[in-house]
């Protein structure tokens, strides 16, 4: 068999799928082991469990997949048309959703794309062992992207590519024919750490390395418990995920637009208000977020993360309102709604101070005014 033509069919096939980019690598991940343990033993994870309990094997796809030789790593863009990154992070009553998250769901999309490329391949060469993974086992999917050309790693840990940026998914595809494996891109980040100092909680502590525990990604979407008081109020109005070490990356300016129309923004996201949102019930969330991957953190984290945005909003009556009906569902979530409700209240106090100070000012003029001659 001619593995050369092969894998240059496989990139083809993969293109025809609605890949924007395929590599080729092997299953050695050892030079990761020791990073991956300093991550795990410094607590970076935070109650990720997962990530501990898989040990080792995130960094050896073989013990994975057994038999498994060469991973077919695959990109697939996201970044929706109107992304409106400035109005959504600037209204601070409209709801911040990561980009990623705007349309529907990409895991299904990409394990199917990727088991039509299995069988692609399959159709070739016949009955051979394979299988797909999108965010779904321990896997080391970035350090896999990098050694298989389709990027390095930048300085806020997600792979970049000097012609799309960031804004893109990574799938893999675990196969047991000798590839022949593509070079790994040079890292071109140099001396910019953008997406450091832009991080609004401090969370990438090293080039490269993130502390889970203080990323917004993980308080909103994969930390379940009470979002710590000092976090809060740097959260904003980001609701699901956060984009800020994205949005700062000069490799991200000439990003393409995602063709795929699973990713473009819902029309029930075109102006998602905090108050609205907040308002929904369990039902009415489970309807509107059908098909989403928002619809995976459940009810009660939705309305405690809107819960966090509310506090930090402008002062709005309407906001104590809807946050008090909301009382009552979980102690979790009131601790988080009491919060925005004295955040709110505090704000509503120094309006009140403010308006008092300048009509002060005003009677003041007045009186002045009136003691000067009339041509002064």
């Amino acid at each position: 068999m001619n593995y050369q033509e092969l894998a240059q069919k496989i990139k083809l096939w993969g293109q025809e799928l609605g890949f924007q980019k395929v590599g080729i690598t092997d299953v050695d991940l050892s030079q990761h082991e020791a990073q991956l343990q300093r991550w795990l033993d410094l607590g970076y994870h935070g109650n990720m469990d997962w990530m501990a309990r898989h040990g080792m094997m995130r960094a050896r796809p073989n013990e994975l997949h057994p038999g498994t030789i060469r991973v077919i790593s695959v990109r697939m863009d996201y970044l929706p048309p109107q992304a409106k990154f400035a109005s959504d992070l600037d209204d601070r009553t409209q709801a911040y959703i990561s980009r990623y998250a705007l349309g529907r769901d990409y895991h299904k999309l990409i394990r199917n794309q990727l088991k039509k490329l299995g069988q692609k391949i399959e159709q070739e060469v016949g009955q051979f062992g394979y299988r797909p993974f999108v965010d779904s086992a321990p896997i080391l999917e970035r350090p896999l992207a990098q050694k298989a050309g389709l990027g390095w790693a930048g300085k806020h840990s997600l792979i970049l590519d000097k012609e799309a940026g960031s804004w893109f998914f990574l799938g893999e595809l675990l196969i047991d024919l000798p590839l022949p494996t593509d070079e790994p891109q040079i890292n071109q980040c140099g001396k910019c750490t953008a997406c450091m100092t832009s991080c609004p909680t401090g969370a990438i502590v090293e080039e490269g390395v993130v502390d889970a525990r203080l990323c917004i990604s993980y308080l909103t979407i994969e930390f379940d418990g009470i979002i710590p008081e000092e976090l809060r109020s740097k959260m904003g109005n980001r609701i699901y995920g956060c984009d800020d070490c994205q949005l700062v990356c000069p490799w991200n300016r000439e990003a393409d637009i995602s063709k795929e129309a699973s990713f473009f923004r819902r029309d029930i996201f075109q102006n998602a208000s905090l108050i609205q949102l907040f308002q929904w019930n369990e039902p009415e969330f489970l309807k509107n977020m059908e098909g989403s991957a928002i619809r995976r953190i459940g009810h009660i984290q939705w309305l405690r993360n809107i819960a966090v945005a509310l506090g930090n909003a402008p002062y709005d009556a309407e906001i104590l309102e809807v946050l008090q009906q909301r009382l009552g569902l979980s102690d979790n979530l009131d601790i988080h709604i009491q919060w925005a409700l004295k955040q709110q209240q505090q704000k509503q106090q120094d309006i009140e101070a403010n308006l008092a100070r300048n009509a002060k000012l005003e009677r003041l003029v007045r009186i002045i005014r009136k003691g000067l001659p009339r041509d002064a």
